[in-house]
């Protein structure tokens, strides 16, 4: 997949090109729907798939720190457009003089000049332009004119609720993981690097690992059974690019022993052993366990461990692990 900063980058428009235009956070089902009929049209006309994506997000450069948190990163983001088959990826930076844009010029400068569309598919919400005013009144009535076809994609239902970031968003903010997972298509992930913590897990015989997380979005304070990606090469540990394994992670802020450190992501990885600190990993949640509470000292803490340990295994379908016994 291409990936250009603004279709004014472009030396001349892709070939026979198919184009959708929008955000994309979390590239959920729905977005998904809109892939799906872009590729297929795409192929149909032995044309181009094009995606064309703003960043930083609107809504951070309009609302500021008022905006919501964001499902995935850039970088997130052209993974999983690139993996679903779209041939360019155009990112228009979103600045305060960008948003000035009528909706007229968007359409006529960045889409038709830029991208010489032959069909263009939106989503039902989709609003573009300064002060989001472009109506798809608008764009069905100036694509013929400029030589192209409009069509939106009806929203996508899943258990009867129309599939929507703000949607997966709350569910995540209530700890509903696993509805976020049918929303997306695939699990909620955050990705970053292992740094070094307080080293409490160890005394409690479960080490953990602390994740920097690149992505905004925590999900609520609670313990989770979640994967664990390493994504990149090995650096003196045993395990390598690629490699997944099981874990049971705490998300909060410790409370039996201290509760006003900032909220953090702690895995503790199930049968394995070795040094990844500083390695970069993706966290991918799969179901929640329970929330996160105070205990009146470590054993408690540790027997509860145990328990979520020995329950992540059982969701996972992965045998239980010989015991030693603490001395």
């Amino acid at each position: 997949m291409e990936v250009v900063r603004g279709s004014a980058a472009l030396p001349v428009p892709p070939d026979r090109s198919v184009v959708t235009i929008g955000n994309f956070d979390g590239l959920h089902r729905g977005h998904q729907a809109i892939l799906e009929t872009v590729l297929e049209r795409a192929r149909a006309h032995d044309g181009t798939a094009v995606v064309f994506t703003f960043e930083p997000h609107p809504r951070k450069v309009i609302h500021g720190e008022a905006a919501p948190a964001l499902l995935t990163t850039l970088d997130q983001k052209v993974e999983l457009l690139e993996a679903a088959g779209i041939d360019l990826l155009v990112v228009q930076a979103f600045s305060p003089e960008f948003a000035k844009t009528s909706p007229e010029e968007f359409i006529r400068e960045h889409i038709h000049r830029g991208l010489a569309p032959r069909e263009v598919y939106v989503g039902y919400d989709f609003h573009y332009g300064r002060d989001r005013e472009g109506s798809m009144r608008l764009l069905t009535q100036l694509g013929p004119d400029l030589g192209f076809s409009v069509t939106v994609i009806p929203e996508v239902r899943v258990e009867g609720q129309d599939v929507s970031s703000t949607r997966i968003r709350e569910l995540l903010a209530s700890g509903d993981v696993a509805h976020a997972k049918e929303m997306l298509g695939r699990s909620y992930a955050m990705r970053g690097r292992v740094v070094e913590g307080d080293r409490r897990g160890r005394t409690l015989d479960f080490p953990t690992l602390n994740l920097d997380s690149d992505n905004e979005l925590l999900p609520a304070h609670g313990v989770y059974v979640t994967w664990v990606e390493l994504l990149d090469g090995e650096k003196g540990g045993p395990a390598g690019k690629g490699q997944v394994i099981p874990a049971v992670t705490n998300v909060g802020r410790r409370p039996t022993f201290k509760d006003s450190d900032p909220s953090l992501a702690e895995s503790h990885l199930l049968d394995f052993s070795g040094d990844l600190y500083g390695r970069r990993y993706e966290l991918r949640f799969e179901a929640r366990l329970r929330g996160e509470r105070r205990f009146p000292g470590p054993d408690a803490l540790r027997e509860q461990i145990q328990r979520d340990v020995d329950e992540t295994r059982r969701v996972l379908g992965i045998p239980p692990a010989a015991r030693v016994s603490r001395p």
